[in-house]
């Protein structure tokens, strides 16, 4: 009995001496993780992955449709993704006699691209971590409803801001529960070929 015990305890202590270390880093945060990471193995700066002013891993990542990543691989814009991601686009160019679902489909010059009407790529321009900005005013509310409708405010606010004479989109994210805000502001590209 003893040693079934024993041989338990090892076996849960194992298995969380061994937990993988993942989840969410987000890029202009990096600075507090990059000691971690290099240790790990990581060879990138955080210049290298998240820069404002400079060309960085940032300008290659795109967000591809409504949820999906991507990546751009040329300098003309050639992007790839999942296959499940691109899967209803490729479905649509498909007909019984050139199932390009089952048998691929390869472009040889830029007229064989086939147009993806209302497909998007959105490409990451900058992010601002506006926590104090979008909680501003927010201290003195004790309802949900008025707490979030002053969020909302502040929100619209700051994007409108943002964005104003430019054509970027802007976005406000909750991230860690709702305890920090950041503003994304992005470049979006329609009918994605």
């Amino acid at each position: 009995m003893t040693n079934k015990i024993v041989a338990f305890l090892l076996l849960i202590f194992l298995s969380f001496s061994s937990i993988a270390r993942e989840g969410m880093w987000i890029p202009m945060l990096l600075n507090k993780n990059i000691e971690e990471m290099q240790e790990m193995g990581f060879q990138l700066s955080v210049s290298d992955v998240y820069d404002v002013n400079n060309s960085s891993l940032k300008d290659a990542i795109v967000l591809f449709g409504r949820g999906c990543t991507g990546e751009i691989i040329s300098p003309d814009g050639l992007m790839i993704t999942n296959h499940h991601c691109g899967y209803s686009q490729i479905q649509s160019h498909s007909s019984i006699d050139n199932d390009i679902l089952t048998n691929g489909f390869w472009a040889m010059n830029r007229k064989e691209e086939l147009p993806n009407e209302g497909l998007s790529v959105s490409i990451l321009v900058e992010m601002q971590d506006v926590t104090e900005q979008v909680l501003a005013g927010t201290d003195t509310l004790f309802t949900d409803f008025s707490i979030n409708s002053k969020i909302k405010e502040n929100s619209t606010i700051l994007i409108d801001e943002a964005i104003e004479g430019s054509h970027y989109k802007g976005k406000i994210k909750s991230f860690f529960n709702r305890n920090q805000y950041f503003l994304i502001i992005s470049e979006k590209f329609t009918d994605v070929r």
